[in-house]
């Protein structure tokens, strides 16, 4: 009897010892607890940056940029003068420069492809899009374009602007667009309007939707941005449609 219990003494202090051992080792399981580097390596070992990294340095024209600065350069691309005008120059001219709110989202390219100019063209034609004010496209609210845009589209690579004249070789990674409050509709009616044609784009393009951060656009995110207009709208006491515009 007392050597079974010498025994199983022993065996205790073993299972002890494995579990303490194992507990405190690094795991080096594929994929457990890893965190994703910013930048990954191709099989020749290259950094290959990733697809928010990419977006991120064609925004702000430098290796390395702050969320601020890429916003500015944002709304940089809306407010510069760009290109030979267009026959369309007035169509989504906003009617203030005051803005409250700026919300963004990205249509990107797939990873070692590019979006195209005569495809962009086609696809936010599809959208509802009109060519207009500095050479990018806007959303605009039907029979009363003088109100200004809903949201416009631009290109993400300076300055922003789509030119006809070149756009057979224009080729980008991404598009964003803008939406800025106020906007000449309610906030909410506006998101309704620019999130259909942003899917419908990506649709159109094979690309990927992004949101403001340039990470994937889910439902949580979304209904966070609905939660976030709605909220705005309170505030300003904007009256949302009561059906569904055609804008």
């Amino acid at each position: 009897m007392t050597e079974l219990r010498i025994g199983i003494l022993i065996a205790g202090l073993i299972l002890l010892a494995a579990i303490w051992y194992f507990g405190t080792r690094p795991r080096q399981g594929r994929g457990q607890g890893r965190r994703l580097p910013r930048e990954e390596r191709d099989e020749a070992g290259r950094l290959e940056p990733t697809l928010g990294a990419q977006i991120e340095r064609e925004l702000a024209g430098a290796p390395e940029a702050t969320g601020e600065q890429v916003v500015q350069t944002e709304m940089e691309l809306l407010d510069e003068s760009v290109g030979t005008a267009s026959p369309n120059s007035e169509l989504g001219k906003r009617v203030s420069e005051d803005f409250d709110k700026i919300v963004t989202l990205y249509v990107a390219a797939r990873a070692g492809q590019v979006l195209r100019g005569p495809d962009i063209v086609v696809a936010a034609e599809k959208a509802g899009l009109t060519y207009g004010h500095m050479n990018v496209f806007h959303r605009l609210v039907e029979s009363h374009p003088e109100r200004g845009p809903i949201f416009s589209v631009a290109n993400i690579r300076k300055p922003g602007s789509f030119e006809m004249a070149s756009i057979q070789s224009l080729e980008t990674p991404a598009i964003a667009f803008f939406l800025t409050l106020p906007a000449p509709v309610s906030a909410l009616d506006a998101w309704d309007a620019m999130l259909p044609a942003a899917q419908r784009m990506a649709e159109l393009l094979d690309g990927v939707l992004l949101d403001e951060s340039r990470n994937a656009l889910g439902r949580q995110r979304i209904a966070g941005l609905r939660d976030e207009l709605r909220a705005w709208d309170r505030e300003h006491e904007v009256p949302p449609v009561t059906r569904s515009p055609r804008w």
